[in-house]
């Protein structure tokens, strides 16, 4: 049986429809603790900058405490913080109010379990089997209790600082932060600056309103101008929930996900600290498996979605792994992916080589990639006889050095069209020729 609200990363949507409403949030919280915590327990809520967090965060206390449960208010803290502090707090599951990369008027609600990983498939469809029955309300005697937890913010942060040698500092970079207006507002520049750099904030005077706003990592093109433009080493760019990471060079260049795993795999074999392959999708570029394979490194494809990353590295016994998009999971040091501790991570890495982040990717080539998103009505429909033969002509075309990927979005309502290729003009025709037919036939 197929899940009917949880995507790949969660239940996501339009804040005000199903199932984004105050009601379903009582029912979800309701439904949770029943599979979760059926005897009662603890329960972390944390969230990002969008005006709607406020309610949703309220309707998931209600129905949490009437299910007998404990609440710990953590406030706005990154997605990644609300793991860390389920695990580090023993309680028995952390949920995070937020849509990622979503615009403001979106939301969405997630889970963790008391290690602090992202609920199994199976759960989640305990979860929803559940949400049918009203929600449930204990005696008094048997309601939980609700505070906020005024210290989580400094907790995370020294969480972060612990991932990184004994006497690391930044004293004598320059970096420009971008936060996206989101939940990684306050702790990213305050982690940079007390390892002493100096810190260009973008993106960090959320209104609720503004979350991922035409800045972010999804967005990089102001940090991009930034970096140069302030004479900066780097730029750091957070998404809306503070788990994605891109970053940008000296020159203004995107350093995205597939080359910031590069980047770490690469020193931690020369350190003898990785283990097991590296782990990306089905979407990683070619250019990243041919690299790391011409260095002895494992590489395999997960599908789409940074809790199937981490079921591969589980598997494989991998400590690294991600997406393009910025999911770098560091699992020697956290259980998510955190775009603070792996942007630390490839400071750290920059520091012991004495080389810039230019030089550090330049050694991984690309292969030129192109995505479009194909905007479909209902379920989206990619295996039609139609859609099946244009793939298969698109590829013989490619031949051995290229690939075709085409997805439903687990989060939007779009079909995810991709293809790649050592020629990049092949590559741009093969992909909007391929988009075309789905935009015909695939919903």
């Amino acid at each position: 049986m197929g899940r009917q609200y949880f995507g790949t990363d969660g239940i996501r949507g339009r804040v005000g429809q199903q199932p984004m409403t105050v009601d379903f949030a009582m029912r979800l919280a309701s439904a949770a603790a029943r599979v979760l915590a059926p005897e009662g327990g603890r329960v972390m809520i944390g969230k990002d900058t969008r005006v709607s967090g406020y309610m949703f965060e309220s309707a998931l206390e209600a129905g949490f405490v009437a299910a007998g449960m404990d609440v710990g208010l953590l406030g706005p803290l990154p997605t990644p913080a609300i793991a860390y502090l389920t695990r580090e707090s023993g309680a028995d599951l952390g949920v995070v109010i937020s849509a990622s990369h979503n615009p403001f008027y979106d939301n969405g609600i997630k889970f963790f379990d008391r290690e602090g990983a992202k609920l199994s498939d199976q759960l989640e469809l305990a979860i929803e089997a559940c949400l049918e029955q009203p929600a449930v309300t204990r005696e008094s005697t048997s309601l939980g209790r609700a505070k906020r937890v005024d210290t989580a913010l400094e907790d995370y942060q020294r969480f972060c600082i612990s991932g990184l040698p004994a006497g690391f500092s930044l004293d004598g970079m320059k970096i420009v932060i971008d936060c996206a207006h989101g939940a990684g507002y306050k702790a990213g520049p305050r982690v940079l600056a007390a390892l002493g750099a100096e810190i260009v904030p973008i993106g960090c005077s959320p209104n609720g309103r503004n979350i991922n706003d035409g800045c972010g990592s999804t967005r990089p093109e102001l940090l991009q101008l930034t970096v140069p433009g302030v004479r900066a080493d780097l730029g750091i760019a957070l998404d809306g929930d503070a788990d994605r990471l891109v970053m940008v060079d000296h020159q203004g260049q995107l350093i995205d996900g597939d080359l910031l795993l590069f980047i770490l795999a690469t020193a931690w074999r020369q350190s003898g600290t990785l283990a097991g392959p590296v782990v990306g999708t089905l979407m990683s570029n070619l250019g990243l498996e041919l690299a790391l394979r011409e260095r002895g490194i494992g590489f395999e494809r997960a599908s789409v979605g940074d809790r199937y990353v981490l079921e591969r590295l589980q598997q494989t016994g991998g400590i690294l792994g991600g997406e393009t998009s910025g999911h770098v999971i560091c699992l020697n040091k956290t259980t998510t992916g955190d775009a603070l501790i792996a942007a630390l991570q490839v400071l750290a890495v920059l520091r012991a080589s004495g080389r810039s982040l230019a030089e550090l990717a330049a050694q991984m080539p690309r292969f030129p990639q192109v995505l479009i998103n194909v905007p479909v009505q209902g379920r989206p429909q990619v295996a039609t006889p139609v859609i099946s033969a244009a793939v298969s002509r698109i590829e013989e075309r490619l031949g051995q050095r290229g690939r075709v990927v085409l997805r439903p979005s687990g989060t939007e309502p779009v079909v995810r069209v991709m293809v790649e290729g050592e020629n990049p003009e092949l590559v741009r025709a093969a992909a909007s020729e391929l988009a075309e037919v789905v935009r015909d036939n695939g919903s």
